[in-house]
């Protein structure tokens, strides 16, 4: 589990690292946040302190985790570039995770922000399998506070086509594993790689916004 999302951290930081300007001004999947931002929010979550620091921002932000994690999201975009590449790859070996979600949060974070930078840039994005495996297990049968809100995946059916893995019942919803993964979590921006019946009704429940 903890390998896994070293490795897919340090890939972002490769990642990071081959953006120009331009690519890393640009919009992310993430409302708000350029692409930048969302690495450099990742770099924040991995950071020793992170949960400590989290209260401090919670309690500016008047008890709203949205404010709170737009508010240290941005404050840290605004690092130099190399220096959130830097802090990537010196904490991509953290085992910080969150006290209610548990270890695989952040593997399903990184998967799910990595996709963020890639989509709207039009990069290819293909990471491994068996670790989208664990986090769509986690998003559907664990406790995914803060990636799908209740309801969303009620009455759908998951197939991962790359996977051989399914999950739910009622109308199907397939695709490539990372796909359902981030449609899960809110970004309406892959639904057109999704095919099945359950594609208008997850369309209808995001709002047809990137979540």
């Amino acid at each position: 589990m903890f390998a896994a999302t070293t490795r897919q951290r340090r890939s972002m930081a490769d990642l990071l690292e081959e953006l120009d300007g331009a690519q890393l001004a640009a919009p992310s999947l993430c409302a708000g946040w350029d692409v930048h931002t969302v690495a450099a929010h990742v770099a924040e979550a991995t950071a020793p302190r992170a949960l400590g620091r989290l209260l401090v921002d919670l309690a500016r932000a008047g008890g709203s985790v949205h404010r709170a994690n737009d508010a240290a999201a941005r404050r840290a975009g605004l690092r130099p570039v190399g220096e959130t590449v830097a802090l990537l790859r010196e904490r991509a070996e953290s085992r910080v995770a969150p006290p209610v979600t548990g270890p695989r949060a952040p593997l399903a974070d990184v998967l799910v922000h990595e996709g963020d930078m890639c989509l709207p840039l039009g990069l290819p994005y293909a990471p491994d399998g068996a670790s989208v495996r664990v986090a769509l297990e986690f998003v559907t049968s664990g406790r995914p506070v803060g990636f799908v809100p209740r309801g969303r995946l009620s009455g759908l059916r998951l197939v991962a086509t790359d996977l051989g893995w399914s999950w739910g019942e009622g109308a199907e919803l397939s695709g490539r594993g990372v796909d359902l993964l981030m449609a899960a979590c809110g970004r309406a921006a892959v639904l057109p790689r999704l095919t099945g019946a359950g594609v208008p009704l997850l369309t209808a429940r995001l709002g047809a916004g990137p979540g």
